[in-house]
């Protein structure tokens, strides 16, 4: 037998060969059906951690199984390499962004190199790159010449002290998440793409992906946020002025006895009265520096402001007040709100701290809502009441009429609406793809020529991290000249958002190295749409959606002919692990705790609940570590095995080292039977023994289970239950030397399956096993349905519905046969004797239940 199974020994072998060879490296065409499959490429951060193996583990085990399937398999591998966390560790370390990253990149590549996966490094990008981003800013150019780019005003989050723009990540508790100083709101011009054309598109075809999980189709639905309703004009009492709304409810106009108006809403200021001037101005200062997630909360506290000024509702000529609430955003619908506190629960709650009047104007059937007594709004369907001549109209119906009627005196129209906005892409940041703009005095905004791509990100420059970009700072980038008129001009100095970079990248690895277009069109016609695409569900709406976006925008542009970019998306859920902390000193890492106990201070810990695995709470495993001790194909087996790819996976030592055990049990199983299966010929089944054929049927149906566990469902860690199941029968095998063909169909089948798993190990057994070729050449072994037929059938036998014995029967046997057989078992005499058979039920195949009483 060989010595034991090392498996560092092994994967090091087999990756330098791979390394050597290049077998995964594929091109286009050929009588291969192509599937390409991709995992979202990951953050240069520095290491990988255990969702990253996971992930692509994942991914790995569906690009082999569809090799051995016969297909032509794209699977490549990039870097998402712009972005705030490479500035944020160049300010922590003292470094530059561009070295931090090109550091990260080299590391994290090794490392995914140890684990074996299987992908074409021939085709590597990382977005940092010129002669990838020149690409991504030709695309603005063609977005700008048809008017899908555009720029204006809009508010950001602005640190006064470190004078730079954060990002929403970097304001906590209203606050800079490095100097602690107050975070404000602060108006400048900026870049935006306009995704808004697009909504019904993106919309409607949310019903045309049958292979995406639905509960992503409903987040990206919800973000859209589509809204039929109608926009009502309220004329502002004493000015030449309008109020617009948008509502969907427009049966309750009547109801509507305040308006409320985002504090950033061109008219706040106008509609104020010198006597107000000067709250309404604390108030809209003091908003400012709210972010706008906190303030749409249902617990964030409703306040307000009244301006002085009144608006004339358009259904009964009344009067009301406007005010400015906190809670209105200008982002959403029009920023002004007609407020209805009787049926709108955050109108309600705002009425009753601000004592304004209330009017109900729907009403369920049998109930007579007093609103000095309501103790909430009432925002469900009735009849509408102290509506005029809607009276007694149920309020769908209501709906259409007033609509109607406000149509009619062109006071108001229906209308659509979007929650979605359109994509703000400036970042006042460094490390990111500049904007091809140039600024003149005489030209206004002019594009970069496209000759002149890329503008490329200078990389000799200081990086503090304070004063804004130090972009706008470098004379020798800014200063050039006007490509319209010649004269002195200034460049952009925003970068693009980073989820730009990653909305295009799975279109640009079908053909990497085009220099002379953003996309090779016929390698994306034949690669594209991607047949598989993984990654975290935390992406469901931003990056995907973008995504999609993208490709229609490509599209039209005439340079794919693409609708959708994935035919298939799979969400893989998160790795979780206990926490453990000490009294002294917090958060503590595993190694840091031995018996129950802080290896520091001997202090016992608390333990508790399984999160997500985060440096934060140091509840996180090191993969290297966790391979250089068990290999990379235990680390694999594990995360596969240890729940299925869209749940969480809960952390388990004795799990890992479960998956290790049972990998040299796979190994012993194979250098032990080599004797007798080194001359075995070809399976005869004509010529089998019972316990031949049934060691054979065992076979195929784990190899029916296993293909169809992997195939489309991703049921990984039941298809490795399987082959665990036939390792358990090849072992209990009575006589292996009476059926050596049978034994080593068996043992080779093992081997096989596992191999999209766990391919180093499964690799070097199939090299032991006498085959000169690779495994992957071998192809995916395929069950025989007739081996699957069983002579004999085993029959559960209950009496009273409790199971009391098992029966063998021929599969051929009639009802009367089965019947006979279970009443004539030992086991089941003891529990009927003495009483009298009642029934007896015989589901055919499966069990017979005696009723006896």
């Amino acid at each position: 037998m060989q010595e034991r199974y090392n498996p560092l020994e092994i994967e090091i072998s087999w990756q330098k060969l791979w390394a050597e060879s290049q077998p995964w490296k594929v091109s286009e065409g050929g009588k291969k059906p192509k599937y390409y499959l991709l995992e979202m490429f990951p953050y240069p951060s520095g290491r990988i951690h255990m969702g990253h193996v996971r992930n692509y583990s994942i991914g790995d085990v569906v690009a082999r199984f569809k090799r051995l399937q016969g297909y032509n398999v794209l699977h490549p591998m990039g870097w998402d390499a712009f972005g705030m966390p490479a500035e944020n560790a160049a300010i922590q370390h003292g470094t530059h962004p561009a070295i931090w990253t090109r550091e990260n990149i080299a590391n994290m590549r090794t490392q995914l190199k140890r684990m074996g996966l299987s992908y074409d490094w021939s085709r590597e990008l990382a977005t940092c790159e010129p002669d990838y981003y020149r690409w991504e800013q030709l695309i603005f150019l063609r977005m700008l010449e048809k008017g899908l780019a555009y720029k204006k005003s809009a508010a950001v989050n602005w640190c006064p002290q470190c004078e730079t723009v954060l990002a929403n990540e970097q304001v906590e508790e209203e606050c800079c998440w490095r100097c602690e100083n107050k975070v404000v709101q602060k108006e400048l011009d900026q870049w935006f793409f306009r995704i808004t054309s697009y909504a019904e598109e993106l919309l409607d075809w949310t019903n045309k992906l049958p292979g995406w999980p639905e509960s992503v189709l409903t987040m990206q639905r919800n973000w859209i946020g589509k809204s039929t309703g109608c926009e009502i004009n309220f004329t502002v009492d004493g000015k030449d002025e309008t109020i617009r709304v948008f509502t969907t409810r427009p049966d309750t106009l009547f109801g509507a006895t305040f308006m409320s108006l985002a504090p950033e809403h061109p008219l706040a200021r106008v509609l104020t009265i010198p006597e107000h001037s000067e709250t309404v101005e604390a108030f809209i200062n003091k908003v400012q520096s709210v972010e706008q997630i906190q303030r749409s909360s249902d617990e964030y506290e409703k306040e307000g402001v009244f301006t002085g000024s009144y608006c004339i509702n358009p259904v009964n000529g009344e009067k009301i007040p406007v005010f400015l609430a906190n809670f209105v955003l200008m982002g959403y619908g029009t920023g002004a709100v007609m407020a209805v506190p009787t049926h709108d629960q955050r109108d309600f709650e705002f009425a009753r701290k601000y004592g304004l009047p209330m009017q109900v104007v729907i009403q369920p059937e049998g109930e007579n809502f007093d609103p000095a007594t309501m103790t909430e709004a009432w925002e469900g369907p009735g009849m509408m009441v102290n509506s005029g001549s809607f009276d007694d109209l149920d309020n769908e119906a209501g709906k259409q009429k007033i609509s109607e009627a406000l149509e009619a005196r062109g006071a108001g129209q229906r209308s659509v609406n979007y929650r979605l906005r359109d994509w703000l892409v400036s970042r006042q940041r460094y490390w990111g793809t500049p904007i091809p703009i140039i600024y003149c005095d005489s030209c206004g905004a002019v594009p970069v020529p496209e000759e002149d791509l890329p503008v490329e990100l200078p990389i000799d420059i200081e990086f503090s991290g304070e004063g804004g970009s130090p972009l706008a700072n470098l004379a020798s980038f800014v200063n050039t000249s006007c490509p319209k008129c010649g004269q002195a001009a200034r460049r952009e100095t925003d970068t693009f958002d980073t989820f730009v970079e990653s909305s295009w990248y799975f279109l640009r690895y079908a053909s990497p190295h085009c220099d002379t277009s953003p996309i090779d069109a016929s390698a994306v016609d034949y690669w594209l749409p991607v047949d598989q695409y993984i990654g975290g569900v935390e992406h469901a709406v931003m990056h995907l959606l973008y995504a999609r976006f993208w490709t229609k925008i490509l599209r039209d542009l005439d340079m794919i002919t693409l609708d959708e970019p994935f035919e298939n998306l799979l969400t893989q859920g998160m790795v979780c692990m206990e926490t453990r902390s000490c009294p002294e000193h917090g958060w503590l890492y595993p190694e840091e705790v031995a018996n129950g106990r802080c290896t520091r201070c001997n202090a016992e810990t608390v333990s508790g609940r399984n999160e997500k695995m985060s440096k934060s709470k140091k509840n996180v495993i090191d993969p290297d570590g966790l391979i250089n001790r068990y290999g990379a194909d235990t680390a694999r087996l594990f995360t596969l095995f240890a729940a299925p790819p869209e749940k969480d996976l809960e952390w388990n030592d004795q799990g890992v080292e479960g998956c290790f055990r049972f990998l040299n049990r796979v190994w012993r199983l194979v250098y032990e039977n080599h004797a007798v299966i080194a001359e075995a010929g070809d399976v005869d089944s004509a010529d089998l023994q019972p316990a031949a054929r049934d060691l054979r049927r065992l076979v195929h149906r784990t190899i029916k289970k296993v293909t169809e566990d992997i195939d489309g469902s991703f049921h990984f860690n039941t298809a490795i239950a399987a082959v665990m199941e036939l390792v358990n029968g090849i072992s209990a095998a009575p006589d292996k030397n009476a059926a050596p063909e049978v034994l080593r169909e068996a043992v080779e089948t093992v081997v096989r399956l596992l191999s999209p798993f766990v391919p180093h190990i499964c690799e070097e057994l199939w090299q032991s096993l006498g085959y000169e070729a690779s495994l992957e050449e071998s192809g995916w072994p395929v069950w025989d349905e007739s081996a699957l037929v069983a002579d004999t059938l085993l029959i559960v036998v209950q009496v009273n519905g409790k199971v009391r014995g098992k029966v063998t029967v021929p599969a051929d046997a009639d009802k009367e046969t089965v019947e006979a057989t279970a009443l004539a078992d030992a086991n089941v005499i003891r529990f009927i004797e003495g009483k009298t058979v009642r029934k007896v039920i015989v589901v055919p195949g499966r069990l017979v239940n005696l009723v006896v009483g």
